[in-house]
C-alpha cells in the first residue's frame, strides 16, 4: 500500500476511498464503525484543544467521553457548561443532555473506547526542554487499556520522533502490533483561540500515522468531522509540520521587533513603515511588533525543535537569535514608559502604571507566557505603583503580586501612565486616551488617535 503523503481529503473523498484501507478484520471492523459514527470516541485532556475537538466530535454524532484530571471540568461537562469561550454553549450544553458528550475522571472508560485522542498540555521546563511528562502519564494510563482494534492520536505539540519514540514503545509493551492490532498517529492541533473565523472544524487537519494503515484509518476518522484532512507520510513529518508553522511565526515576529527596535533609534514610526510594505501584493508578509511572544504555541514550540535538533549536533541560530529579540521586548517596554515619564519630568519608582490588557492575545482570557506579566515584574523591579484592567482577566497573582481588575477609565485618570500591552476590541481607547495623562502603546491600538500624550513602539 502506498502511503499518503502530499494528497488533501475533503469528508467526501476521504468517506469513499476504501481501497486505501488495510485488510486486516481490526481495521476493518474499526474503519466500518467510524463510517456508521457508532465508535466510541476519547478525548485525554479537556483545556483549549480537547473541549473543542471532543464538541466537534459529538456534533459529528460520535459518543465522546472526555477525560481529565481536574474535577472542576469533569463537573462543567456533565452540567453542560462550556468553559471554553470558543465552544458554542448550546450545542455543548444539548450534546451533554443527549449524552453524546460526557466526562470522566476514571481512566478505565478507556477500556470501551475504539479511539483516543490526546491533548494534554506540553510546557517546557525552565532549562527549555521538553517536559513530557503529562504525554507519558497519558500514555501510561491508556496502556492499561489499549485493546485490538483501537485508534490513538496524539495532538499534543512535541518534538518529531516523540510519537515513535516515547509513545509506541510503551503501547507494544502490550504484545499488540501497530498497525496491525492498534493504530498511532500524530495530528498537530491548531487552535488559535478567539478567532472567529478558523476552528477546530474548518482548520485542515495534518494527520500521519506509524504506519500507512495507521494513517488511513486516523484520516478516515477525523474526515468525519473535518472539513478537510491533510495525510503525510509519517508521524515525523506531522510533527514537524506544527514546529515549522510556530516558528516561522516566532522568527518572523523577531523580525518585526527587531525592526521596530532599529526603528526606535532612527527616530522612524515603525508602524507607517510595515504598512506601507505591506501595499507590495506579492514576496511580502506583515509581521508586527509587540511586547512579547505570549500563550502556549509561539513562544514554546520552537524551542522543542530547537532542543530536538542540537542532540544531532545542529545549532539552530535563526531559533535562538529571535528568541533572545523577542524576549528582549519586555524590558524594551519597561525602557519606554520609564522615557515616557522622563519627558513628564517624573521617575519610574513611585509613579502609578497602569496596565491595559493582561491576556498574552486579544479577546481571550489566557494569561499562559502572556508579555504582560514580563512587563510587570520589569516594572515593578524599577519601583512603580502598579494596577491594570482586562474585561477577561478579573485577578492576577505573580511575583508576590496580587492586583484585580479595575475600572480601566477610573485607573487611567488616576494614572501617571497606561500601557496597552492587550489590546482587546471592547475597549473604547478614545476615552482612554482622554483619561489618561500618557499612554504607552505597545499593540498600534491607537493608529487612528493623535496626541502628543502617546508614544507608540
Amino acid at each position: 500500500m502506498k502511503p499518503l503523503s502530499g494528497k488533501i481529503f475533503d469528508n467526501m473523498t476521504m468517506q469513499t476511498t476504501n481501497t486505501t484501507l488495510p485488510s486486516a478484520s481490526a481495521a476493518e471492523a474499526l474503519a466500518n464503525r467510524i463510517r456508521a459514527r457508532t465508535a466510541k470516541a476519547s478525548v485525554i485532556g479537556l483545556g483549549y484543544v480537547g473541549l473543542p475537538l471532543a464538541t466537534e466530535l459529538g456534533r459529528a454524532g460520535f459518543s465522546v467521553v472526555g477525560i481529565d484530571k481536574d474535577e472542576s471540568k469533569i463537573e462543567a461537562v456533565r452540567n453542560g457548561r462550556s468553559y471554553i469561550p470558543d465552544v458554542e454553549s448550546n450545542l455543548f450544553s444539548e450534546l451533554a443532555a443527549a449524552g453524546k458528550l460526557t466526562a470522566s475522571l476514571d481512566a478505565s472508560v478507556l477500556a470501551e473506547c475504539d479511539t483516543v485522542s490526546i491533548c494534554v498540555p506540553t510546557p517546557l521546563r525552565k532549562t527549555k526542554d521538553p517536559d513530557m511528562s503529562f504525554i507519558m502519564d497519558a500514555t501510561a494510563l491508556l496502556a492499561a487499556f489499549l485493546h485490538p482494534g483501537m485508534l490513538i492520536i496524539l495532538e499534543s505539540t512535541t518534538y518529531p520522533g516523540t510519537t515513535e519514540e516515547a509513545i509506541l514503545p510503551v503501547l507494544e509493551n502490550s504484545g499488540l502490533k501497530v498497525g496491525q492490532d492498534f493504530f498511532l498517529c500524530f495530528s498537530p492541533e491548531r487552535v488559535d483561540p478567539g478567532n472567529p473565523t478558523f476552528h477546530t472544524r474548518n482548520i485542515p487537519k495534518v494527520i500521519g500515522g506509524v504506519t500507512p494503515q495507521c494513517t488511513s484509518i486516523g484520516a478516515l476518522f477525523y474526515s468525519q468531522v473535518m472539513d478537510t484532512v491533510v495525510p503525510v507520510g509519517s508521524t515525523r513529518v506531522a510533527e514537524m509540520v506544527k514546529l515549522l508553522e510556530n516558528t516561522f511565526r516566532m522568527i518572523n515576529i523577531g523580525l518585526a521587533n527587531e525592526v521596530a527596535l532599529m526603528c526606535d533609534r532612527m527616530g522612524i514610526g515603525v508602524w507607517e513603515v510595515i504598512d506601507a510594505a505591506a501595499t507590495k501584493p506579492f514576496g511580502f508578509m506583515p509581521f508586527y511588533p509587540g511586547p512579547g511572544l505570549g500563550g502556549h504555541c509561539i513562544p514554546v514550540d520552537p524551542h522543542y525543535l530547537s532542543w530536538k535538533i542540537k542532540q544531532a549536533g545542529y545549532e539552530p541560530r535563526f531559533i535562538e537569535l529571535a528568541s533572545h529579540i523577542n524576549g528582549q521586548m519586555p524590558f524594551f517596554v519597561a525602557d519606554k514608559v520609564q522615557a515616557a515619564l522622563n519627558e513628564h519630568c517624573k521617575p519610574v519608582k513611585g509613579s502609578r502604571v497602569h496596565i491595559v490588557g493582561v491576556a498574552y492575545k486579544r479577546d481571550v482570557s489566557d494569561i499562559r507566557e502572556s508579555p504582560a506579566l514580563e512587563v510587570i515584574a520589569a516594572l515593578d523591579q524599577r519601583g512603580a505603583l502598579l494596577s491594570y484592567s482586562d474585561p477577561f482577566v478579573p485577578e492576577l497573582k505573580l511575583h508576590g503580586l496580587t492586583l484585580q481588575s479595575q475600572d480601566l477609565k477610573q485607573a487611567a485618570a488616576q494614572s501617571d501612565c497606561c500601557v496597552i500591552v492587550t489590546n482587546h476590541s471592547n475597549v473604547d481607547y478614545a476615552a482612554l486616551l482622554d483619561a489618561a495623562p500618557l499612554v504607552v502603546d505597545t499593540r498600534n491600538a491607537l493608529k487612528s488617535l493623535r496626541s502628543d500624550k502617546i508614544f507608540r513602539l
